[in-house]
């Protein structure tokens, strides 16, 4: 399998396609599988979709430390120097929405447009203590694999079973320093105060039905500089539920950029 060396982990990666280049970044105990097998096969025709597993999870290697969204960031801006990509659009999902505000913050310059699906609130996310322990014994239980299926079958709205199937050996499979430290960085992020300067080109995708739709539509008002799309009868998962449907919204996004009542506005100035 494809691996580069960056910033002394290797990390997987892939690509298919020709054209301007989009990383894409999964989530928290994610992997690279619905970019590689849904989005990007129905973007190849006009874009270089390259899909990465951060430290830790999926196929990259599961180093000892480096587990914080930062680290993150940085090695999404290595992976991009490995792969000659001076500017780049960055897609990120859930935590992956994260390490796009930190890009968005510290390295903007390196960035076409930024796309945030489902994102992590920029004020961090609101776990408890309790939540994270309660997660740590689950993955030591015999029939972890089992429940965690069961959980997440009871709240599936149009993802595939197996598809659930695999997002869960894919959540059991993460070292247990990203499953931890990673659940910690999470909840202490917070560049609230920073969105106001962040002026990439910037696209919010939410689903109507995830529990971070309302903290995802307070975070666009702070952006200078973004839209926001909203799909309905979606939750968390939005790149799986609607893989058609995303696509052609990013593709969109891509081609006209920004949208809103300020650009149109404008317009007629």
């Amino acid at each position: 399998m494809p691996m580069k060396c960056i910033n002394n982990v290797n990390i997987f990666y892939d690509e298919i396609g020709q054209g301007e280049a989009i990383i894409f970044h999964h989530g928290y105990t994610g992997a690279h599988d619905v970019w590689l097998d849904e989005i990007a096969p129905r973007l190849k025709h006009k874009y270089r979709c390259i899909v990465m597993d951060c430290r830790g999870a999926g196929d990259s290697e599961q180093p000892a430390e480096g587990y914080n969204i930062e680290q993150y960031a940085r090695d999404v801006i290595g992976l991009a120097d490995e792969l000659g990509c001076q500017k780049f659009t960055y897609v990120g999902h859930s935590m992956g929405g994260g390490i796009g505000y930190q890009l968005g913050v510290e390295h903007a310059h390196r960035l076409e447009k930024l796309v945030l699906v489902a994102p992590i609130p920029a004020a961090g996310t609101r776990g408890t203590e309790a939540m994270l322990q309660a997660g740590i014994a689950q993955r030591k239980t015999v029939n972890v694999r089992a429940e965690m299926i069961n959980q997440r079958l009871k709240l599936r709205l149009r993802a595939s079973e197996a598809s659930v199937a695999l997002s869960v050996d894919r959540a059991l499979s993460v070292s247990d320093g990203h499953f931890r430290d990673s659940w910690y960085s999470m909840r202490d992020f917070n560049v609230v105060d920073k969105l106001p300067e962040l002026q990439t080109q910037t696209l919010i995708v939410a689903g109507a039905a995830d529990g971070l739709c309302t903290a995802n539509v307070n975070d666009w008002q702070n952006l200078p500089n973004a839209t926001l799309h909203v799909f309905s009868r979606v939750g968390h998962g939005v790149p799986r539920d609607v893989p058609d449907e995303f696509s052609i919204v990013l593709d969109d996004f891509m081609e006209h950029g920004v949208i809103n009542a300020k650009t149109q506005q404008a317009k007629l100035q």
